[in-house]
């Protein structure tokens, strides 16, 4: 095979890539627009939870000229990128399908939507549980002298980095069942690191968190529970042996 003729292959994949990643784009930009109108309701729902515990007279302020129009317009561009999900991994999915054997796709398509169910509960259990135990912890310290006011670019950074991390932490099922379908692990191994796993839950909820134990430990307890839920569903997962994935080769 000449030079020339490897390249072509590589190339098609690379146009194909690129079509792929622009539709992606694409599906969050329509969401966008769809959205943006909404902006300013969008902000009002996700600071709720902050605004319904300030003390009695406090606000949120905006530090900068242009963060009452910028801040909502970030929020609605994240909220977008969250919404597309399903459209950017089905996106992904249409990539690499056509390279996986038939019990592979059997495997991937239900760790497509698990995934993004998983994603969508640990952002639900961000706003919903964490967010009204966080903030009536930090408005209920008050100290001398001191007005509590939040400013709504610092806030949205600080919402945005919860969203994120319990969003990704709630993928620890899936991560579990790749692992062990991989051959990267096993549930036996898994199973007697149980310990140290509570220990890295912790760690990391330390690191993905804001500085208070409450969100802390409302992220690695999620994340100890995922895990035994991962392990669970890991045992109906085994690596493939190679004469199984030559006669499921379509």
């Amino acid at each position: 095979m000449s030079t020339q003729e490897e390249a072509q292959p590589l190339i098609s994949h690379l146009i194909e890539l690129r079509n792929r990643i622009l539709k992606a784009l694409a599906s969050v930009l329509v969401v966008f627009i769809g959205l943006v109108w909404f902006s300013s309701q969008i902000y009002e729902f996700v600071s709720a939870p902050l605004i319904d515990r300030l003390p009695e007279g406090a606000t949120m302020i905006a530090t900068d000229v242009a963060s009452p129009f910028f801040t909502p317009l970030k929020l609605t561009l994240v909220a977008s990128v969250f919404v597309a999900v399903p459209l950017v991994l089905y996106q992904i999915w249409a990539f690499v399908a056509p390279g996986l054997y038939k019990h592979e796709r059997r495997l991937i398509i239900p760790l497509l939507i698990s995934s993004s169910l998983l994603f969508y509960c640990g952002v639900a259990f961000a706003y919903f549980v964490v967010f009204p135990l966080v903030f009536s912890f930090f408005t209920a310290i008050s100290l001398g002298g001191v007005e509590f006011a939040t400013d709504i670019s610092s806030y949205l950074d600080f919402v945005l980095s919860l969203f994120m991390a319990f969003g990704i932490a709630f993928e620890v099922p899936v991560a579990i069942i790749l692992l062990c379908w991989t051959g990267a692990t096993d549930t036996k191994s898994l199973s007697e690191k149980r310990p140290y796993i509570i220990v890295i839950a912790f760690v990391v909820g330390m690191l993905l968190t804001p500085p208070d134990l409450v969100s802390q430990t409302l992220l690695a307890i999620p994340m100890c529970i995922l895990f035994e839920i991962g392990l669970f569903f890991s045992r109906f997962y085994t690596k493939p042996r190679q004469n199984e994935d030559e006669q499921a080769e379509e």
